[in-house]
């Protein structure tokens, strides 16, 4: 028996998704996304000249500060910095401008759930729109574990709170991406089908976690086709040429 949403979705129905480009006058890129009545901001400065202690001269550094809504920075903020950092690195051109920071700042605007992947989504276009050299964009999607075994996505804060378990998964998306078509291959297999990053919250069992893996890739593609449809104007390209 699957399980009954309070906002009458089914069990794999993202919520509405908006996006809208350059809405931070200072900023090189800055994005406002929005998943249902979860928000963020992302703004990207730079490249700067230098780099921090302890990055690599030789390459691009960045920097991502998570600013909550309210209160201070505790150790959940400074996990998600660590992953979006991470992700950054994975998808970004790093010898392009070698011995300079960019700074990426997210701002949390309202967190009802799912807030993580919100951040990471608003990141990626926030990058295309300041001009950030990528080797491919990334998506991300949470997928929540009920006590019946029910897989749900997107979840809303209540959902994260009264469910067993919720894993944010990240994968690497080719929407739009400078590398030769078979570098967006793995052993043959296309890149999406493989994982960037992944944070579990609660205890679920491998088989779980391998459904919730598959759901989330699967729903990924209404994500993409969201980034294409967001981004195709900017580049004035042939759509058939995305992805």
């Amino acid at each position: 028996m699957e399980v009954d949403r309070k906002d009458g979705r089914t069990a794999n129905q993202l919520r509405p998704l908006t996006c809208s480009r350059n809405v931070l006058n200072r900023a090189h890129g800055s994005v406002s996304w929005s998943q249902g009545e979860t928000k963020v901001l992302a703004a990207v400065y730079g490249p700067n000249a230098g780099t921090k202690k302890n990055e690599n001269p030789e390459k691009a550094c960045f920097e991502v500060i998570w600013k909550p809504k309210t209160g201070h920075v505790g150790k959940a903020e400074k996990e998600y910095e660590m992953i979006l950092k991470r992700t950054v690195q994975s998808i970004c051109v790093l010898n392009v401008h070698p011995n300079t920071t960019t700074s990426i700042i997210i701002q949390v605007v309202n967190d009802d759930g799912a807030l993580l992947p919100c951040a990471l989504n608003a990141l990626c276009v926030a990058l295309v729109d300041a001009g950030i050299p990528l080797k491919h964009l990334a998506v991300a999607i949470c997928c929540c574990l009920a006590d019946s075994g029910d897989i749900l996505l997107d979840p809303s804060k209540l959902e994260e709170q009264i469910m067993k378990a919720y894993v944010y998964l990240i994968f690497p998306n080719s929407t739009l991406s400078v590398l030769p078509e078979e570098s967006l291959k793995v052993i043959g297999e296309p890149m999406e089908h493989g994982l960037i990053a992944s944070s579990t919250h609660g205890v679920m069992s491998v088989d779980d976690y391998i459904g919730c893996l598959e759901r989330g890739r699967a729903a990924t593609a209404k994500l993409s086709d969201f980034l294409r449809r967001r981004l195709q104007s900017q580049f004035q390209i042939d759509p058939s040429k995305l992805g």
